[in-house]
């Protein structure tokens, strides 16, 4: 008994230091109980995220479907709420996603192997990015090769004339803007048909290079949507009203960036958009009702719970950054000639309504 005693003199505070510790993690870690469950309001909420994306998304697409194309008011608010919705995708990446997944892959009830290296966040995110730009190269190939077998007027007899006509048409832009070309006077009617492949080519890869883009942005909104819905469905009633609101807007407004960015899939078809648009509209009210359907159960706590937000929530950042700075800023900015030929206030109000949307997707970040 007297060694006993000893013993718990000498070790006692640690071992109870260590139960304590013991105690709390897996208190810290134990599913949080959702007092006042309103399912009626959980299920009105559904409604509400559904309506609110809906008329995010298909506000632009039917403006720019049914509007007059010469109507310069309507050409005004959909250049504006195209480069207002690349600054929601970007702040969508930077303040609601990242955060949150460095914040779960630190979560102390993650195994600990998940906690021993801190940018697990950033490596998901790398590879998503790598994998968009990976995917992109090869259609954007394929499409190419398809393009050359269409024409065997560019295979290898042409390349000189190709060349030569690709040198005098400097001013010819990227992506089938039309230039100021000279190739006819200088080189002939046979280098000017090259030419006019030429830029043929370059109009269908620029397209190609936006619908993939397009696509793949969606991949990325869609992805975020499911999680949180279910993050919304299974929030606290006191905090459920300010997320609810906040949610509203941050539905509304990527509706608003991804409905401007399919418009410029010039898809003469608009199945193919109200589908996609339908599936928009979708995703979160999904979360929502998986949500309200396992709320009893549902540990956000769980180390499975937590470590798929992790890594869901880094691959969407990746995905919607790489489409934030390669297509819609750098391809429709910087390198979009069409762009910089544009007149100061022009441009101005371009790059205002970017940092707007950047702005208040952000501000929003501080509920949702």
């Amino acid at each position: 008994m007297a060694m006993a005693t000893i013993a718990s003199a000498h070790g006692g505070d640690n071992h109870f230091h260590m139960l304590d510790e013991a105690g709390s993690l897996e208190s810290l870690c134990d599913a949080e109980p959702l007092e006042d469950y309103n399912m009626g309001f959980r299920v009105g909420s559904l409604f509400i995220i559904l309506g609110t994306s809906a008329v995010g998304i298909f506000m632009p697409m039917l403006l720019h479907k049914f509007g007059q194309r010469d109507n310069i008011a309507i050409k005004s608010m959909l250049l504006v709420g195209k480069f207002f919705g690349t600054g929601v995708i970007l702040a969508t990446a930077f303040v609601h996603m990242l955060p949150d997944a460095f914040s779960n892959f630190s979560s102390p009830c993650l195994p600990e192997g998940w906690q021993q290296y801190g940018a697990f966040g950033g490596v998901f995110c790398m590879i998503a990015s790598l994998a968009i730009q990976l995917i992109e190269f090869g259609a954007i190939s394929n499409a190419h090769s398809i393009d050359k077998s269409e024409r065997p007027e560019m295979g290898n007899k042409n390349v000189a004339d190709y060349k030569a006509t690709d040198n005098m048409t400097e001013e010819t832009t990227i992506y089938g803007m039309p230039g100021h070309s000279h190739s006819h006077e200088l080189a002939g009617h046979h280098t000017a048909e090259v030419g006019h492949f030429h830029t043929a080519g370059l109009l269908e890869e620029g397209q190609s290079f936006r619908n993939i883009g397009t696509l793949t942005l969606e991949l990325g909104i869609v992805m975020h949507s499911v999680i949180i819905g279910i993050t919304l469905a299974n929030t606290d009633a006191d905090e459920f009203k300010t997320l609810l609101i906040a949610m509203v807007f941050h539905q509304f407004f990527e509706g608003i960036a991804l409905g401007t960015r399919i418009n410029d899939m010039n898809i003469k078809n608009f199945l193919k958009p109200l589908l996609m648009g339908f599936i928009y509209c979708l995703t979160t009210p999904i979360g929502i009702a998986i949500g309200i359907g396992i709320h009893s159960t549902f540990n956000g706590n769980s180390p499975s719970a937590i470590l798929a937000q992790a890594i869901l929530d880094s691959l969407s950042a990746g995905i919607l950054l790489y489409s934030a700075y390669v297509e819609l800023i750098a391809m429709e900015m910087n390198h979009n000639p069409e762009f910089l030929n544009r007149s100061f206030l022009s441009k101005l109000t371009c790059f205002i309504s970017l940092y707007v949307g950047a702005g208040l997707m952000a501000l929003i970040g501080k509920w949702a």
